[in-house]
């Protein structure tokens, strides 16, 4: 049974389902969604499940890192739009996702020094579209997201990029700290956006760089932050104390082309 479908926002057991990812509903149509290379994002499966096709979908998820939740029936039942998910139900992108190294490569083939924006934790769809429309605009060579408690490549996100998506690769990955340090052994340095950071216009921006821009309540994690290079905050006049995260991307990679131009 092949069932695919856009589905909203659902809390499913621990994991909230984001916005607007593609449900294949089944065990065999999940199995050639893997077999295709479908990008899965999340699977949901009937708790003690062990029958032969069942297993071979975990194989199959485990061999691309998707996130898996071991469900109850009634779970299962909640969020299935046909009733006929036989314990297994994939929400998988809407896009496929790139590789950090292809982003090092389009930088080395037009000749720049990279420009990556890192995004902790980015939850609203509306603001990772955005900020792929930015990164666009800005030059920037690929997006990395984390792949737990952060949104994906939804179609609403797809919607709000205005057609970046389409140019702009995202890579989603396992542990952003960890991709830092390597993107830092291959010459990057990094720069997080705090508001008690050094003002952006008093920091050195130019160079192989990667922006960090954090969640929209909690901003960027610790662990990542202890990462990060410098802090850089944006002067602000106003009585509110802080800029919506898509906006906050948008200001200092401009600040980071502002300074490459006049290098």
């Amino acid at each position: 049974m092949v069932s695919v479908m856009a589905e909203g926002n659902q809390e499913v057991g621990t994991e909230e389902v984001k916005t607007e990812e593609f449900k294949i509903e089944g065990k065999h149509a999940v199995l050639e969604a893997f077999r295709s290379g479908k990008t899965v994002d999340k699977l949901f499966l009937l708790e003690g499940s062990k029958d032969g096709p069942t297993q071979s979908v975990l194989r199959e998820a485990k061999k691309q890192d998707t996130l898996i939740s071991f469900v109850k029936k009634e779970r299962l039942d909640q969020i299935s739009e046909t009733k006929k998910h036989q314990g297994v139900i994939a929400f998988a992108a809407a896009y496929p996702y790139a590789e950090v190294g292809d982003m090092l490569l389009a930088a080395e083939k037009k000749g720049e020094p990279p420009f990556l924006i890192l995004l902790d934790g980015i939850e609203d769809p509306h603001n990772l579209g955005a900020i792929l429309r930015t990164a666009n605009l800005a030059g920037v060579h690929g997006v990395i997201i984390p792949k737990r408690r952060a949104v994906g490549l939804t179609a609403i996100v797809a919607k709000a990029s205005a057609g970046a998506i389409n140019y702009t690769p995202v890579a989603k990955v396992t542990n952003l700290s960890a991709v830092i340090d390597e993107l830092k052994a291959k010459g990057l340095w990094f720069v997080c956006a705090d508001m008690e950071g050094t003002s952006m216009y008093q920091l050195d921006l130019k160079g192989p760089i990667g922006l960090v821009i954090g969640n929209e309540g909690g901003g960027v994690g610790k662990l990542v932050k202890e990462r990060c290079d410098f802090a850089a905050s944006i002067p602000m006049k106003g009585e509110i104390d802080s800029l919506n995260a898509s906006v906050a991307a948008g200001v200092l990679a401009y600040e980071i082309v502002r300074q490459r131009i006049l290098a």
